[in-house]
């Protein structure tokens, strides 16, 4: 990805947190244990993983407290209100890149990548909370989060990062888009994705 204008992955880091934001706020209370496009996860474990991974890139930038359990395993349990871990997780998320500068080249992250340039390592960040905005969306019949000015910069940076992340599981492999897909399907699809999943069709 060429050198983001200053300040511009702070722009989509904090869309893609207000779009987990508002996926998760969308959710009926009977939709928690319906099935994601996360293969084999629920609405609720997506939810885990999700939050665990924002937890995750604070701790690796600041220090401090991880995900409480393994982000890859969710358990599919939260006792209480279930927005409670995620909104302190996305603001322990924003408090730590607010304090990166943006032309920092060296920005600890969960990766196996480790360190990388703020404006990958936020973009990142923020594909992650996106992309599971998305899946929660979609298995709860909401509107899409994503839009092309969003997909944009976060399919120039999952094209840098995602290769070696399929080896951990991370993301299933790509699936093949036409030449005319718009950004959001071919960011979802590369992501292992199909576009045009929903709940009743898989």
């Amino acid at each position: 990805m060429s050198e983001m204008a200053a300040a511009q992955w702070r722009i989509v880091l904090d869309e893609a947190h207000t779009a987990l934001r508002t996926a998760v706020e969308g959710v009926p209370a009977d939709a928690w244990d319906r099935p994601t496009p996360c293969e084999r996860w629920t609405v609720t474990q997506v939810l885990q993983h999700a939050t665990g991974d924002q937890l995750a890139f604070a701790s690796a930038i600041v220090g401090g407290p991880g995900p409480t359990e393994d982000p890859f395993a969710p358990s599919g349990r939260i006792e209480g209100d279930k927005l409670v871990d995620l909104r302190a997780a996305l603001d322990a998320s924003a408090r730590a890149w607010a304090n990166v500068a943006d032309d920092n080249p060296q920005v600890p992250t969960p990766l196996p990548q480790g360190k990388l340039p703020a404006h990958v390592g936020a973009v990142a960040c923020a594909l992650d909370a996106a992309v599971h905005a998305w899946d929660i969306a979609a298995a709860t019949g909401q509107p899409s989060p994503l839009g092309d000015d969003l997909a944009r910069p976060l399919l120039a940076v999952a094209r840098q990062i995602v290769e070696p992340l399929r080896n951990y599981g991370a993301y299933a492999p790509a699936i093949t888009t036409s030449p005319e897909a718009d950004e959001v399907s071919a960011l979802l699809a590369y992501l292992g994705r199909d576009p045009q999943w929903s709940a009743g069709k898989r």
